[in-house]
Parts: structure tokens; sequence; C-alpha cells
């Protein structure tokens, strides 16, 4: 396939196609379905930090299961410190 025609179509190396035939002409389209949408972007943004810091600042610090960190004064019946939050 020529350079042109990839390039005005997007086709990089390793994009999957399919072959149709419309109305007696042969038509090329990229394959929708070759590969989940994900795929498609996988490794394309360059990070400077790993997912679970940017997720950790959109969301806010995660919580270990099983531990509660206090600290005094933040419970009305004035425990503090850690505290098993598990059976």
């Amino acid at each position: 396939m020529p350079a042109e025609v990839r390039e005005r179509l997007g086709l990089v190396p390793g994009t999957a196609v399919e072959f149709l035939v419309r109305e007696g002409q042969a038509v090329l389209r990229e394959d929708r379905h070759a590969r989940e949408p994900v795929d498609r972007v996988y490794g394309r943004l360059a990070l400077d930090r790993s997912v679970d810091a940017i997720i950790d600042e959109m969301r806010g610090p995660r919580v270990l299961p099983g531990l509660l960190l206090g600290v005094a004064g933040d419970r009305p019946d004035g425990v503090t410190g850690a505290v098993s939050a598990g059976p």
C-alpha cells in the first residue's frame, strides 16, 4: 500500500485492516473489532510518575484495609491511635 494512502488513513505498522467489496469496488478500512479501545491508546502517554501516584492525587491517599489511623481529638469518645477495623 502506498505511503501516501497509509498516512491519509492514519494507518501505522500493525494496524489491523479489513477489505470489503461494495458495488464492485474494493474498500479498505481499519478493523474496528480487532482491538479493544484501551489497546488503541496503550503506551501513548508519557507519565512522569506512577499511575498509582496520579490516582492518589485525584482521589486522595488510599486507606489500607484493616487499619484506621486516628488523631487526638478526631473522635467524640477520645480514642486515638491505630484501631483495628477487622473482627
